[in-house]
């Protein structure tokens, strides 16, 4: 007698393939980006109009076609390993440019372009993106590049920078008789720009001095308390600052030298220009700095402060010097901000712009000057792109900078152009040599 075996049944695994997760994945992303540049506004009451209203629209259809293309695409790139080839057969042309490729020369020309750029192109855009040029981008990378020390460098994490750029404007408002309380006699903008320099100076000294010991999360809770101090008064002591009035009327720069007579007004680009030859003037010197002893002094405190001391290196000097030099350039920004707006007011100053700079550095690259200038300039000019064309809305803008930084931190930690010493110390710890962040130190006080 036979016995039939009965088929053995082999259980089909459940789990999906990754491929098509990653298919789901893409497609929420189209959806998600369907409504951020949905121009529906909703009531009050209901909060689903929109949602209801864009996912029917046919936008939608347009978002996940793009959303599927994107996933095929790099579904083909993955599997037929373009990557991989384009590298392989790449490297002998690579390893030539090296060969044939003078460093120093490749930077002058990419130096002497830029300034070429930045010369030339504001001449030919429009009024709207030359006031952009001036009052967002010139600004923030001022602004960006001056904290690029206190972070980048010196790794001390200041989230009240913004108070400096405040005591900058509101000195140029002083010193020009636009407040309340009057000086004895008015001065030219560009006189009161060393003044600034000197009050921001000592304020960053006066920062500085108590909160040496602290490092991390507690140095960001200091600075953050800075700012509300600066911000209170700026508010409270209305019969010094105006309070919530704030200070109109600051004139803007002029010259009156030996027959010369011209005054900046209204119009962006002669602003522009004077923005330019003040940064050109403060990257060069910090050009100069990084790679004196002073910078290399920083670069030790922020890899590890308790070697550098044990070293010799006097780290309260150079923390304390850290401090000054990045609040003396955000004064310097506030004193060419309060003339080229010519109204300034304590609104003008929330702490959500030192989180904002903070994130053009990150996302340009910690202590490299090049990235924070290109990471801060694509980061203020991008958006407003963007909003001109009606891509997105306004109060969907910290969004889009939010998801760029999750991105850049993801993909790109060492931000968009690192630093080679800030690249050199995320390789030693993704190998477990190293920490990767020394503003991550606990504040044990070695100073």
């Amino acid at each position: 007698m036979t016995v039939d075996k009965a088929p053995v049944r082999v259980p089909r695994s459940r789990r999906i393939p990754p491929r098509w997760m990653r298919l789901v994945g893409w497609l929420a992303v189209g959806a998600l980006l369907t409504v951020l540049t949905s121009t529906q506004e909703g009531t009050p009451t209901d909060h689903w109009l929109v949602l209801r209203e864009t996912l029917g629209s046919a936008a939608l259809i347009g978002w996940l076609i793009a959303a599927v293309v994107v996933w095929a695409l790099l579904e083909v790139w993955q599997a037929r390993g373009v990557g991989a080839q384009l590298t392989e057969r790449t490297a002998g042309a690579r390893a030539q440019w090296r060969r044939i490729a003078d460093r120093r020369l490749n930077q002058r020309l990419l130096l002497l372009a830029v300034a070429v750029a930045a010369i030339v192109l504001p001449q030919f855009v429009s009024e709207f993106y030359q006031r952009v040029l001036v009052d967002q981008v010139a600004v923030f990378v001022l602004l960006a590049v001056g904290l690029n020390v206190v972070v980048g460098w010196a790794g001390l994490l200041d989230l009240g920078y913004v108070a400096f750029f405040a005591i900058g404007a509101y000195t140029c408002a002083y010193f020009t008789r636009a407040l309340p309380v009057k000086p004895p006699f008015a001065l030219n903008p560009f006189v009161i720009l060393p003044i600034a320099v000197l009050v921001c100076l000592v304020a960053g000294l006066l920062l500085g001095a108590p909160t040496l010991r602290l490092r991390g999360d507690y140095l960001a809770i200091v600075t953050l308390g800075f700012h509300e101090i600066v911000q209170l008064f700026l508010v409270n002591k209305d019969t010094w600052t105006g309070g919530n009035q704030g200070a109109g009327g600051i004139p803007h720069f002029s010259i009156d030298i030996l027959g010369i007579h011209y005054q900046w007004g209204l119009d962006s680009l002669p602003y522009w220009y004077l923005f330019i030859g003040m940064l050109a003037i403060v990257v060069f010197l910090f050009s100069r700095l990084e790679h004196s002893k002073v910078g290399r002094s920083w670069t030790a405190i922020r890899e590890d402060e308790v070697a550098a001391a044990a070293n010799g290196v006097p780290t309260v000097k150079y923390k304390l010097m850290a401090f000054a030099i990045g609040a003396s350039t955000s004064g310097l920004s506030g004193v060419l901000y309060a003339s080229r707006i010519g109204y300034i007011n304590p609104a003008s100053f929330p702490v959500v712009l030192s989180i904002s700079v903070l994130s053009y550095v990150i996302f340009g690259g910690m202590g490299s000057l090049i990235g924070v200038i290109v990471g801060a300039a694509l980061l203020t000019f991008l958006p407003a792109v963007f909003q001109e064309q009606e891509l997105v809305r306004q109060e969907d803008i910290p969004i889009w900078i939010g998801a760029i930084l999750v991105v850049m931190m993801i993909f790109r930690s060492q931000g968009l152009i690192p630093s080679r010493r800030r690249r050199r110390e995320l390789g030693l710890a993704a190998q477990g040599i190293a920490d990767a962040d020394a503003m991550s130190e606990s504040p044990e006080g070695r100073a």
